[in-house]
């Protein structure tokens, strides 16, 4: 699927705000930071990050393989990232178009508000389905390992992975 296909599922957006105790251009370092996203997501994110780039989504197992993948819509360091988000063909979470996900990012003082948004999603799809499930337990696995430098306890981040393997 060409990396320039317009977002346009029905879904309702689906949006997670999360207060991080760490400074706004740490947070932004672990949305993006392959090394650090392979710790809390079990999946590096691949890209140079800047506006009209592809990203990748890959597993830390398997270098090879591409779960999800998209375009860089928008990079505004380290307040706001815009991206499209789609599996590849014969994933069984492909969209019929590309969803869009957005990060917000608010300094406060030394905290950061994060607010992700995963909007034009298919209703029911599975990849909806999956999202819904999937980003509160990505997010606190991101709050956990900058807020303690550990992620959370792998009886529960990983079931949570093995229900939802694109995320």
């Amino acid at each position: 699927m060409p990396y320039d296909d317009k977002p346009q599922g029905d879904a309702p957006d689906f949006v997670y705000t999360i207060y991080i105790a760490a400074k706004i251009e740490t947070v932004w370092n672990g949305l993006i930071d392959k090394e650090v996203t392979q710790k809390y997501w079990g999946h590096l994110n691949k890209s140079d990050w800047k506006t009209g780039s592809k990203w990748e989504h890959i597993p830390s197992s398997d270098s090879t393989i591409v779960d999800v993948h998209g375009q860089v819509l928008d990079s505004d360091p380290p307040r706001k990232l815009v991206v499209t988000w789609n599996s590849l063909p014969g994933s069984k979470s492909l969209e019929p178009a590309p969803s869009l996900v957005t990060y917000d990012l608010v300094a406060l003082g030394p905290d950061t508000k994060l607010t992700v948004t995963h909007s034009q999603l298919t209703k029911d799809s599975v990849m909806h389905k999956g999202v819904t499930q999937g980003w509160p337990a990505v997010l606190s696995n991101l709050k956990s390992i900058l807020e303690t430098g550990k992620t959370l306890s792998d009886g529960l981040w990983g079931d949570t992975k093995q229900k939802n393997p694109d995320h």
